[in-house]
């Protein structure tokens, strides 16, 4: 889907959206109205009472443009969809987040706002075999926040759900690369293993790269080379399913390469 036919289906979802709401009712005599529709979105909010939390806030958005609740209904707007979830839910917490940070720029809680719009792509990530468009429109908006608001005590989150993205992204081309390990075809599989570990060289699972890009270089007589990755592998993973083959690998190694090595003072 292109970015203008996104944009347009995400309009025509509000639109359809907005039709179906009915317009939310005040008591008779209601002071600060306002806060009364607030309290009563969190409320709803609280219960997943979705459409009924959407109408509440919605109210406060579109009228009451002086409210100092406006800009938190504008929020909680984006949060129910993303609570919500779904395919088009995510699509319209997106726009709501996104409208927040361009008419509330400076606003206390545009983090908030920056790092919601990064979870609405989390939550459209794909698995690791299959198009990772949202995964990174979902990095784009996490290094957005991480420029944007280096103090914000949302951090841990933010970097929380940068590493899952990054894990995808990198889970994702480690895969293409296991399918040319598997394939024999380990040029490519050596070409793919090294570039996930210059991409990412903290990615969560780069011990099955450690290995299977030393396996590569072992397959083409490259053991020299081999040998660091292989080193890595047992340097910085106290546990995983490849330690016992690495170690016969690399006990195999430096006596062949120590066997190979020219005698002292020649």
């Amino acid at each position: 889907m292109t970015r203008r036919l996104l944009s347009l289906t995400v309009v025509l979802l509000v639109a359809t959206a907005a039709c179906g709401r009915k317009p939310s009712v005040l008591p008779p005599g209601t002071v600060d109205a306002d806060k009364f529709l607030y309290d009563r979105g969190q409320a709803a909010f609280k219960d997943r009472k979705w459409l009924d939390a959407r109408e509440y806030f919605r109210n406060i958005v579109d009228n009451y443009p002086q409210s100092p609740f406006r800009p938190d209904a504008k929020l909680a707007l984006g949060d129910t969809y993303l609570a919500q979830r779904g395919a088009e839910n995510l699509l319209l917490a997106a726009n709501e987040f996104r409208e927040f940070q361009t008419f509330y720029p400076t606003h206390p809680r545009a983090d908030h706002a920056q790092l919601q719009l990064a979870k609405s792509f989390t939550g459209q990530m794909l698995a690791p075999e299959r198009d990772q468009s949202a995964t990174r429109d979902a990095v784009k908006e996490i290094e957005v926040f991480l420029q944007r608001y280096p103090n914000s005590a949302l951090m841990p989150q933010a970097r929380a759900l940068e590493r899952d993205a990054r894990d995808r992204l990198s889970e994702a081309s480690y895969k293409v690369g296991f399918f040319y390990f598997r394939s024999r075809w380990y040029p490519g599989a050596i070409d793919r293993f090294k570039e996930v570990l210059e991409k990412d060289p903290k990615f969560t699972q780069r011990d099955a790269v450690y290995y299977h890009l030393a396996e590569s270089l072992y397959a083409t007589d490259k053991k020299a080379e081999a040998l660091p990755y292989f080193e890595r592998l047992l340097s910085e993973f106290e546990q995983s399913p490849y330690l016992v083959e690495t170690q016969k690998r690399v006990g195999e190694l430096k006596a062949t390469l120590t066997a190979a090595a020219p005698p002292p003072g020649r």
